[in-house]
């Protein structure tokens, strides 16, 4: 979903042995606030299509840099470049096993 609005660098990771917080991170770059919050929100109206499920929490706007979708066993991060590299969640979870990678 991260994708289809042109979002890059889109990994999932299962955090079932590594963490009680959530089961998977999908964590995904856009260019802009403009293209973070089309992201955000294309991945909610997908959700909701698809599942019947709406976020339980969200954190952040584009503008921010950093929005989080916490569908409580999911938790969706939508990054610019610039803070998925300061944050590093792929460091900092670096026992979970990485399922997907898309460039």
């Amino acid at each position: 979903m991260i994708a289809d609005r042109k979002g890059e660098d889109i990994i999932l990771m299962d955090l079932r042995t590594s963490s009680v917080i959530a089961d998977f991170f999908v964590i995904g770059n856009a260019n802009s606030d403009r293209q973070i919050n089309a992201v955000v929100e294309h991945i909610r109206d997908e959700v909701k299509k698809r599942m019947a499920r709406l976020p339980l929490h969200v954190e952040g706007r584009g503008e921010s840099g950093w929005v989080l979708m916490d569908y409580g066993d999911v938790i969706v991060h939508v990054f610019s470049p610039q803070l998925r590299s300061y944050y590093d969640l792929e460091g900092l979870w670096r026992d979970a096993d990485v399922l997907v990678r898309m460039q």
